[in-house]
């Protein structure tokens, strides 16, 4: 590849590479942060950068000595301020560069319409269940984790490790059981546990009508590759998180669409 060349510039394809998967990557992080608190924390950091340069310029002794300490550990300090999104960072990388648990690609290349009608014999109770709680107007929070971390869920959830059923969603999720609030998770095609308590979402400019529930799921997804489906108290809507990012007011078709695409 020959370079392009200018009387002052002198460009090869590798240096527009670099320039390019620099831009994917800036826009990935501005994905994660954008509408977080991390947002504001980087506003900050960025203002105390450029005051730094300023007072540095204007040789303020005492001001760059001050701003100079905090600079010599920004990286530091970047890994602990950043560390919920540095790790989201790090699923998005990971999830995207499996071939294998990219289901749409696994399932072009080795996919069988078997696999795929008992896919939808597996989330036919918990759909069923949905359709009962959204007419009751029961609240529930389900997750579905790829891999069940026993260590994070046994320390808040009580274990349970039982089929997936439409009578025990309803069952646990109902106002009088103990194990109504909380979350279920559901992993290795099983109902794992119960009653969890999930980590909640720093977004800041989530709808007004949005409750624990909701923040809880859109907080897991952004803390795992687990996806959540929420079914609100208040107004029976089906709403499904993923990747930090949440759909709402979902018919069943569409439920049963994206539970046959993430749920394994």
């Amino acid at each position: 590849m020959l370079p392009f060349n200018l009387d002052f510039l002198h460009v090869t394809f590798f240096d527009v590479l670099d320039v390019v998967l620099v831009a994917i990557i800036l826009f990935q992080i501005y994905n994660l942060i954008r509408g977080t608190i991390a947002a504001n924390i980087f506003i900050g950091l960025a203002i105390i950068c450029a005051l730094y340069f300023v007072v540095r310029a204007l040789n303020m002794r005492l001001l760059t000595g001050i701003l100079g300490n905090f600079m010599n550990v920004g990286i530091l300090a970047l890994i602990v301020v950043f560390q919920q999104e540095i790790r989201r960072f790090l699923l998005l990388v990971g999830r995207n560069a499996s071939l294998q648990r990219n289901k749409a690609w696994w399932k072009y290349f080795f996919g069988h319409p078997e696999e795929e009608k008992n896919n939808l014999t597996r989330i036919k109770p918990i759909v069923d269940a949905c359709k009962t709680m959204q007419q009751n107007r029961i609240g529930a929070l389900i997750v579905f984790a790829k891999y069940y971390d026993e260590e994070f869920f046994h320390n808040s959830c009580e274990y349970v490790d039982a089929k997936i059923t439409k009578r025990l969603l309803e069952s646990i999720f109902q106002k009088n059981s103990p194990l109504h609030d909380g979350a279920v998770v559901i992993a290795q095609n099983k109902i794992k546990s119960a009653s969890c308590i999930l980590p909640l979402t720093d977004k800041t400019d989530l709808p007004l009508q949005f409750g624990l529930r909701h923040r809880a799921g859109i907080g897991i997804s952004e803390a795992s590759d687990a996806t959540a489906l929420i079914v609100s108290e208040e107004t029976g809507e089906i709403a499904y998180a993923k990747q930090g990012k949440v759909r709402m007011n979902l018919s069943f078709a569409e439920l049963e669409k994206l539970l046959n695409k993430d749920f394994n």
